[in-house]
């Protein structure tokens, strides 16, 4: 505590240097507050202590690395929002794949939806004085919680943890309580993706691996809906895929393109064996070759 106290003293600014400043505004190069005190050319030194200046660059170059998630996180919102993309790329998320090397869709939304639960969890810890997050695997299981819960799970897994950052583990338990616990008034929540289990429920007959959304919640039931019905089930007949918000997003609209086909009647059988692959898909996505069959359904009986 000592240590920071001095660190304070040299350089208050890097004690109040917080997650809500954007990078390009702090200064890292020649007007830096290392250079204040050292110069542009610091010697490295092998000495194990450390100086109360090499204290402080150590702590403010630790504060940039804590934020890159953050701020990639808040980057790719701006770039997907704005469609920043559109003069080289068709989608997003071939944009993402291509600039950045994200090998699967979901690693973007991954650092949107953890800037998404940093956020939240500024809006109620002041970073002068609350431990936060300083990678995405910390926040990943929080996106699964309501706002308020993300609060208190965070807070909790802190605790956990010694007042010290927690890491990915302490958080993923500390949700998996909290869902345990909400599980006795709501086990599932309104947009939710599940996946059908039929057990002995006879109405889920031959619906074994096809996705659902929630659209109501009951007493010990809840209302799901596929592309081609809809059922009321209860917790054991569904699982849930644990998709981000995103994704769920995209499920749900996805649903609706499916369930139009409802509406023109007798469909020709090889029309049917597409749509009866696609109530059954297993990810948040459409392959390439997936999205040109759906378009070539919808131009055929759109016609």
């Amino acid at each position: 505590m000592e240590n920071a106290q001095y660190t304070t003293s040299i350089h208050p600014y890097i004690m109040q240097t917080s997650l809500n400043q954007p990078l390009n505004t702090i200064p890292i190069r020649s007007n830096s507050f290392v250079s204040e005190f050292v110069g542009s050319d610091t010697e490295v030194t092998t000495d194990s202590e450390l100086t109360l200046v090499e204290q402080a660059e150590r702590l403010y170059l630790e504060k940039i690395f804590e934020r890159s998630f953050y701020e990639a996180g808040k980057a790719l919102v701006q770039l997907r929002d704005r469609r920043l993309y559109r003069s080289t790329h068709r989608t997003f998320e071939e944009y993402c794949k291509e600039r950045f090397g994200y090998s699967t869709h979901r690693q973007p939304y991954l650092l949107i939806e953890a800037a998404a639960v940093v956020d939240n969890l500024l809006e109620k810890y002041d970073p002068l004085d609350h431990i936060l997050p300083t990678n995405e695997r910390q926040v990943r299981p929080l996106t699964k919680l309501l706002p308020d819960d993300q609060c208190e799970a965070w807070q909790m897994a802190v605790e956990e943890a010694g007042k010290k950052v927690p890491t990915s583990s302490i958080v993923q338990d500390i949700v998996q309580r909290i869902k345990n616990r909400n599980k006795v008034l709501n086990f599932n929540r309104v947009g939710e993706v599940c996946q059908i289990i039929p057990k002995d429920n006879p109405e889920l007959k031959g619906k074994s691996g096809c996705w659902c959304i929630v659209t109501g919640i009951g007493d010990g039931v809840c209302t799901v809906t596929t592309w081609e019905n809809e059922y009321v089930v209860r917790p054991e007949n569904i699982k849930s895929f644990d998709y981000l918000e995103e994704e769920c997003a995209f499920m749900q609209q996805l649903c609706l393109r499916l369930k139009k086909f409802q509406s023109f009647g007798n469909l020709d059988d090889a029309a049917y064996w597409i749509l009866k692959g696609l109530g059954k898909l297993s990810t948040p996505y459409l392959t390439p070759l997936q999205q040109k069959l759906l378009n070539v359904l919808e131009q055929e009986y759109n016609e």
